[in-house]
């Protein structure tokens, strides 16, 4: 229990952080601006032709007798543009990462700075670190689509599908929530995705902690892109902990670790 209220500390350190520094809050919010704007787009495009997709995919039912053709089309409708929103949602944390791959990182540097005194940096070129953003993203939306499907599959069992397994839903989209966004500071420590997980598997309280209550927060239209400034802030205080920074900067200093002068400098 300990981990888990520390997860949800370091989420409110984020958001506090954030607050301090509001050049680098508005810094911050570009990435997901940018990404809004974009899944917009596209949700509205879905919502004015998904009708024509699912006709279009349909021929065989021209022929079907009213109301049954109607009624399966209609019922297409609604899962594909349903279908759409979910992936929206599982996906729009990782694609505004990867927009804002160089925003997040400088923040990130930033929070290490203003709590420990130094930032590590990957030495890799910019389009390198894209690259790697995007494989790994890619890796674990595959997971949380496995996850998804067993999920939805169980969520058929009586009882259980309707107590249990929405529970599990939030852990699981929580967990890789928090993956998602320590891997802005865990990527300049040189840690690929298997170890990653496997850290985050170590101790999963604190990445529960830290994940369950922010998916909560962005089932809140726009919020999102409001927090996450803050979520990455937070996560990069997650992985000093992780990674026994914080204690190995208290142990060297006597103390909690320096505030730097330019904590409050803008990004860039």
């Amino acid at each position: 229990m300990r981990d888990l209220m520390a997860g949800l500390t370091y989420l409110g350190k984020g958001q506090r952080w954030v607050a301090r520094n509001r050049r680098q809050w508005g810094f911050g919010l570009l990435p997901g601006l940018i990404t809004l704007a974009g899944y917009a787009a596209a949700v509205v495009c879905l919502a004015l032709y998904a009708g024509d997709a699912v006709g279009w995919a349909t021929p065989f039912a021209d022929g079907w007798a009213s109301p049954w053709a109607g009624l399966f089309r209609g019922a297409l409708t609604v899962l594909l543009f349903g279908g759409g929103l979910l992936l929206a949602l599982i996906s729009f944390t990782a694609v505004t990462l990867l927009v804002g791959q160089p925003f997040y990182e400088e923040l990130s540097e930033r929070v290490d700075r203003s709590v420990g005194g130094d930032a590590p940096e990957s030495g890799l070129p910019l389009w390198r670190e894209l690259w790697i953003a995007a494989r790994e993203s890619l890796a674990v939306l595959v997971r949380v689509a496995v996850w998804g499907v067993l999920l939805f599959a169980l969520g058929f069992v009586p009882v259980v599908g309707q107590t249990v397994i929405p529970a599990l839903g939030f852990c699981v989209s929580g967990f890789f929530l928090a993956e998602e966004l320590t891997a802005v500071a865990l990527q300049r420590r040189g840690v690929p995705l298997r170890e990653r997980l496997r850290l985050l598997r170590s101790r999963k309280l604190l990445a529960l902690g830290f994940g369950v209550p922010l998916t909560l927060l962005f089932l809140v239209p726009f919020v999102a892109v409001f927090v996450m400034p803050g979520a990455v802030a937070g996560a990069t205080l997650l992985v000093r902990d992780l990674m026994g920074e914080e204690a190995a900067a208290e142990d060297a200093s006597g103390g909690p670790g320096p505030r730097t002068e330019d904590e409050g400098a803008p990004l860039g």
